[in-house]
């Protein structure tokens, strides 16, 4: 076979895990692409498959095995060619994947991914050629947004999360080839950017000795084409008035702030390496609420981590019911190996942590449910992602709702929408799924 010949060759890939991990799949679809590939939606038509993992706690785990062994069983019949394990899920348990999975034909290593046209040659038995520089990301979600990746690894030391042994140390991205990539994706089509990091508030820190997160702001919304901007994963102990200022007082900037908090207890919170007790917490969410009541926040916590009370467990959702985030995700507390929690006392049992899992969500879902109705009958102005020719109906977001993690708004039109642009809704209806639209 020729490199001219494994041009023929088709990709595609599946894509697990998070967003940070999404635009690595992103880059390396660019890379084969620019190569000369074909890629594919479909898996079944492919002859090389790219399964992008994550490994942050063990359902990630699973979900990639169970999706490895459906592609292995497509190699079996013969259905695809080779198969290819990329991610966090390589990264994390290297060595036991290659003895587990003797039917995969190559591992990848995050540092690995910019050779992915390399290893594809080598495995069928070509010379390699010199790495892929320029190419453009292939956007894998609608192309009315993008998300852009700041930086990689972390550099807290939270006692829960696998991320520093998985990615590394924090690394801050090149301001100046973040913004050069910002410009190409604006050039073709994109309207909003979501920054995202493992923490946002930390960027530039580790390259230019202080936090350049407004800095490199400040130049994207200079970005003539460019509509929005929102932030993801902004680390408490650094969500500063300076920043507020800047998402409230930019037109470009979302008036949304994702703000993980994890718990609000102090035991918990310190249990958890976390850097800001609860009044420091508690001051920060009124201030916000108080002097920046445009900004809707949304907040991550976990239940069931070792040790949490009942005391305590009640204490946040007294939190949760006192501050009324606008948006907030809960997940159950993942026992991991290689992490400080892993050896603590008082692990809870599974039932334990489903039960609190369900108690919190269905309290959060009662005070969105009452979020909602305040937007009934008002006109928003929402992003286009969609059509759905199936209902008939467009799949939108407003710039305080955040794509694929927040609610989304749907609304059919006789006339011509088009996709990706900026059209204005009346809310009429949220049926607990999503709001419910008509076009002014």
């Amino acid at each position: 076979m020729t490199k001219e010949e494994l041009k023929n060759k088709i990709v595609s890939a599946i894509s697990l895990g998070c967003d940070k991990n999404k635009v690595d799949l992103e880059n390396m679809l660019g890379m084969l692409k620019e190569y000369g590939f074909e890629l594919s939606d479909d898996v079944q038509g492919a002859d090389i498959v790219i399964v992008n993992t994550c490994a942050f706690i063990q359902p990630a785990q699973e979900e990639a095995i169970m999706n490895i062994l459906e592609m292995e069983r497509l190699k079996d019949n013969g259905v695809i060619e080779k198969l290819i394990v990329t991610g966090c899920f390589p990264e994390r348990n290297y060595n036991s994947m290659k003895e587990n999975f003797p039917k995969i034909d190559a591992f990848l290593r995050l540092r690995e991914n910019e050779k992915i046209c390399q290893i594809i040659e080598e495995l069928y038995g070509l010379e390699p050629s010199k790495p892929i520089k320029k190419y453009e990301r292939v956007l894998t979600n609608s192309p009315s947004y993008a998300y852009l990746k700041i930086a990689d690894g972390c550099d807290n030391a939270c006692s829960y999360c696998t991320i520093p042994r998985i990615r590394g140390r924090f690394r801050s991205y090149e301001m100046d080839d973040l913004v050069s990539e910002a410009k190409n994706l604006v050039s073709r089509g994109v309207k909003e950017f979501i920054l995202v990091a493992q923490d946002t508030t930390r960027y530039g820190e580790d390259l230019y000795g202080e936090n350049c997160l407004i800095k490199l702001c400040e130049k994207l919304v200079k970005i003539k084409e460019l509509q929005a901007i929102r932030l993801h994963y902004a680390y408490p102990e650094r969500v500063t008035d300076e920043l507020l200022d800047f998402i409230s007082k930019n037109d470009k900037m979302c008036k949304y702030l994702d703000i993980p908090l994890q718990h609000i207890d102090d035991e918990i919170l310190k249990s958890m390496r976390r850097r800001l007790g609860e009044k420091d917490t508690r001051a920060l969410i009124e201030h916000i609420k108080t002097d920046y009541p445009e900004i809707a926040l949304r907040s991550t916590f976990i239940v069931g981590y070792p040790g949490e009370s009942r005391r305590q467990f009640k204490k946040l959702c007294d939190f949760i019911k006192e501050t009324k985030f606008d948006y907030a995700g809960f997940f159950p507390y993942s026992k991991e190996p290689n992490t400080a929690s892993f050896f603590m006392k008082g692990q809870k049992k599974e039932f334990i942590k489903r039960m609190r899992l369900s108690k919190i969500k269905s309290l959060q879902n009662q005070i969105f449910s009452e979020k909602a109705k305040e937007l009934i009958g008002k006109e928003i102005e929402v992003l286009v992602d969609s059509f759905d020719s199936n209902t008939g109906e467009y799949l939108a977001h407003s710039r305080k709702m955040s794509p694929l993690v927040d609610f989304n708004v749907r609304f059919v039109d006789n006339g011509n929408i088009d996709c990706y642009t900026y059209v204005k809704v009346k809310i009429y209806d949220f049926d607990g799924s999503d709001f419910k639209g008509e076009v002014v």
